[in-house]
């Protein structure tokens, strides 16, 4: 067990969140579900209450906790992608299925987590610094999906 893992609360769909997530992102399974040994406010006896789950390497805990809190852009997962052709199908899955569309390479999936799904020259350029970093910053802020060839246009002046 990792030392530290993500809890994510869902209302009811943590098992299902946690499949969608392992079998879009690389690095990514479901390891274990438990059920409620006995009834709970957000659920019954023998209904899913956790899943171990990892995104990308990144160790997760889904709790089917209930409708008493929800997910907000104060918590993403950012996904470094090396081109548009690994930034596409990773924002279209999670726009493609009930999520939605946010401004500057964020995207919401339909349980309500947020994402950044960030390619690495974006990165890279704003690291540099200076104007690259301005002109970088100013082509990313009128973005959706972040268009890699219009950041690299961008650095370039």
């Amino acid at each position: 067990m990792a030392k530290n893992t993500i809890c994510l609360w869902y209302d009811k769909d943590a098992e299902a969140a946690a499949r969608f997530y392992s079998a879009t992102f690389p690095d990514s399974v479901v390891s274990a579900v438990h059920h409620a040994p006995s009834d709970y406010p957000a659920g019954k006896e023998g209904d899913v209450l956790t899943v171990d789950f990892t995104v990308a390497g990144i160790p997760c805990l889904g709790l089917n906790g209930g409708p008493a809190f929800k997910h907000n852009e104060a918590f993403s997962f950012q996904i470094a992608t090396d081109d548009q052709e690994e930034t596409d199908p990773y924002w279209n899955a999670i726009v493609g299925n009930g999520g939605q569309e946010s401004a500057c390479g964020w995207c919401k999936d339909k349980w309500g987590v947020s994402w950044q799904i960030t390619p690495r020259v974006l990165t890279e350029a704003l690291a540099a610094g200076g104007d690259e970093a301005k002109r970088a910053f100013d082509a990313m802020m009128t973005m959706r999906k972040i268009d890699v060839a219009a950041i690299e246009a961008a650095r370039r002046g």
